[in-house]
Protein backbone atom coordinates (compact mmCIF):
# COMPACT_ATOMS: atom_id res chain seq x y z
CA UNK A 1 0.00 0.00 0.00
CA UNK A 2 1.39 2.82 -0.97
CA UNK A 3 -1.22 5.73 -1.23
CA UNK A 4 -2.10 7.38 2.04
CA UNK A 5 -5.35 6.26 3.71
CA UNK A 6 -8.46 8.34 3.76
CA UNK A 7 -10.94 7.63 6.47
CA UNK A 8 -14.44 9.61 5.16
CA UNK A 9 -18.10 9.27 5.53
CA UNK A 10 -19.67 6.25 3.00
CA UNK A 11 -21.66 7.41 0.33
CA UNK A 12 -24.17 6.53 -1.63
CA UNK A 13 -22.01 5.89 -4.57
CA UNK A 14 -19.64 3.60 -2.29
CA UNK A 15 -22.52 0.97 -2.32
CA UNK A 16 -20.78 -1.17 -5.03
CA UNK A 17 -17.34 -0.98 -3.35
CA UNK A 18 -18.80 -1.01 -0.01
CA UNK A 19 -20.83 -4.19 -0.61
CA UNK A 20 -17.04 -6.86 -0.33
CA UNK A 21 -16.30 -5.10 2.75
CA UNK A 22 -19.46 -6.28 4.11
CA UNK A 23 -19.54 -9.63 2.76
CA UNK A 24 -16.14 -10.28 3.79
CA UNK A 25 -16.80 -8.71 7.44
CA UNK A 26 -19.58 -11.20 7.49
CA UNK A 27 -17.63 -14.30 6.61
CA UNK A 28 -15.39 -14.28 8.82
CA UNK A 29 -17.81 -13.99 11.36
CA UNK A 30 -19.29 -17.28 9.56
CA UNK A 31 -21.88 -15.23 8.38
CA UNK A 32 -21.50 -16.87 4.40
CA UNK A 33 -23.71 -19.40 2.29
CA UNK A 34 -25.85 -21.16 3.99
CA UNK A 35 -25.94 -18.98 7.15
CA UNK A 36 -25.64 -15.89 5.44
CA UNK A 37 -27.23 -12.52 6.17
CA UNK A 38 -30.68 -12.31 4.23
CA UNK A 39 -29.98 -9.67 1.20
CA UNK A 40 -33.27 -7.35 2.95
CA UNK A 41 -31.00 -6.96 6.28
CA UNK A 42 -28.12 -5.77 3.82
CA UNK A 43 -29.88 -3.32 1.96
CA UNK A 44 -31.68 -1.96 5.07
CA UNK A 45 -28.24 -1.31 6.90
CA UNK A 46 -27.25 0.46 3.84
CA UNK A 47 -30.15 2.42 4.02
CA UNK A 48 -29.85 3.02 7.47
CA UNK A 49 -26.12 4.95 6.87
CA UNK A 50 -28.28 7.57 4.65
CA UNK A 51 -31.44 8.31 6.66
CA UNK A 52 -31.25 11.30 9.08
CA UNK A 53 -33.93 9.69 11.29
CA UNK A 54 -30.71 6.79 12.01
CA UNK A 55 -28.63 6.45 14.72
CA UNK A 56 -26.51 3.91 12.70
CA UNK A 57 -23.48 5.30 10.72
CA UNK A 58 -20.66 4.40 7.94
CA UNK A 59 -17.27 4.95 7.09
CA UNK A 60 -14.93 3.83 4.62
CA UNK A 61 -11.03 4.20 4.56
CA UNK A 62 -9.53 4.38 0.71
CA UNK A 63 -6.66 4.25 -0.96
CA UNK A 64 -5.95 4.73 -4.41
CA UNK A 65 -9.40 5.02 -4.88
CA UNK A 66 -10.24 1.84 -3.87
CA UNK A 67 -11.88 1.03 -0.15
CA UNK A 68 -10.23 -1.08 2.19
CA UNK A 69 -11.99 -0.89 5.05
CA UNK A 70 -15.30 0.01 6.72
CA UNK A 71 -16.63 1.03 10.18
CA UNK A 72 -20.51 1.34 11.25
CA UNK A 73 -20.73 2.73 15.14
CA UNK A 74 -24.43 3.97 16.28
CA UNK A 75 -24.87 6.89 19.31
CA UNK A 76 -27.14 5.39 21.86
CA UNK A 77 -28.26 6.34 25.45
CA UNK A 78 -27.13 5.18 28.62
CA UNK A 79 -28.60 4.50 32.21
CA UNK A 80 -24.96 5.31 33.61
CA UNK A 81 -24.07 8.65 31.77
CA UNK A 82 -25.92 11.94 30.60
CA UNK A 83 -24.03 11.72 27.65
CA UNK A 84 -24.63 9.69 24.81
CA UNK A 85 -22.13 6.65 23.94
CA UNK A 86 -21.06 5.15 20.88
CA UNK A 87 -21.08 1.48 19.91
CA UNK A 88 -18.55 0.22 17.03
CA UNK A 89 -20.46 -2.18 15.76
CA UNK A 90 -19.08 -3.45 12.62
CA UNK A 91 -14.54 -2.61 11.43
CA UNK A 92 -13.31 -4.54 8.77
CA UNK A 93 -10.47 -4.16 6.08
CA UNK A 94 -9.32 -6.05 3.31
CA UNK A 95 -6.47 -8.95 4.02
CA UNK A 96 -3.58 -7.06 2.29
CA UNK A 97 -4.43 -3.61 4.19
CA UNK A 98 -4.19 -4.99 7.83
CA UNK A 99 -0.91 -4.15 9.63
CA UNK A 100 -0.61 -0.72 7.29
CA UNK A 101 -2.75 1.17 9.84
CA UNK A 102 -5.99 1.10 8.55
CA UNK A 103 -8.03 -0.35 11.16
CA UNK A 104 -6.33 2.27 13.77
CA UNK A 105 -7.17 5.32 11.03
CA UNK A 106 -10.86 3.58 10.98
CA UNK A 107 -11.52 3.42 15.13
CA UNK A 108 -9.78 7.23 15.64
CA UNK A 109 -12.17 8.82 13.05
CA UNK A 110 -14.97 6.95 14.79
CA UNK A 111 -13.34 8.64 18.12
CA UNK A 112 -13.78 11.47 16.47
CA UNK A 113 -17.43 11.25 15.59
CA UNK A 114 -18.01 10.33 19.11
CA UNK A 115 -16.23 13.39 20.66
CA UNK A 116 -17.97 15.74 17.95
CA UNK A 117 -21.74 14.34 18.77
CA UNK A 118 -20.88 14.57 22.64
CA UNK A 119 -20.64 11.01 23.21
CA UNK A 120 -18.06 10.06 26.42
CA UNK A 121 -17.53 6.90 25.88
CA UNK A 122 -16.72 4.60 22.33
CA UNK A 123 -16.78 0.94 22.84
CA UNK A 124 -16.73 -2.01 20.95
CA UNK A 125 -16.46 -5.97 20.97
CA UNK A 126 -14.70 -8.69 19.04
CA UNK A 127 -14.56 -12.70 18.78
CA UNK A 128 -12.10 -13.95 21.44
CA UNK A 129 -10.61 -16.02 18.71
CA UNK A 130 -9.51 -12.41 16.78
CA UNK A 131 -6.51 -12.07 18.40
CA UNK A 132 -4.60 -9.82 16.00
CA UNK A 133 -7.74 -7.04 15.92
CA UNK A 134 -7.10 -7.37 19.25
CA UNK A 135 -3.66 -6.71 19.27
CA UNK A 136 -4.41 -3.50 18.06
CA UNK A 137 -7.36 -2.81 20.27
CA UNK A 138 -4.98 -3.00 23.44
CA UNK A 139 -3.14 -0.19 21.93
CA UNK A 140 -6.34 1.66 21.40
CA UNK A 141 -8.74 1.20 24.37
CA UNK A 142 -8.87 -0.17 27.48
CA UNK A 143 -10.46 -3.86 28.22
CA UNK A 144 -13.62 -4.19 30.08
CA UNK A 145 -13.64 -7.74 31.43
CA UNK A 146 -17.36 -7.54 30.87
CA UNK A 147 -18.81 -10.99 28.96
CA UNK A 148 -21.27 -10.76 26.49
CA UNK A 149 -24.33 -12.74 27.07
CA UNK A 150 -26.91 -13.35 24.44
CA UNK A 151 -30.58 -14.91 23.48
CA UNK A 152 -31.77 -14.96 20.00
CA UNK A 153 -35.68 -14.40 20.08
Amino acid sequence: MSAPVTVRDAARADHAAWLPLWAGYNAFYGRVGETALPAQITAMTWSRFFDAYEPVHALVAEADGRLLGLAHYLFHRSTIRIEPSCYLQDLFTVPQARGHGVGRALVEAVYERARTAGCSRVYWQTHESNAAAMALYDKLAERSGFVVYRREL
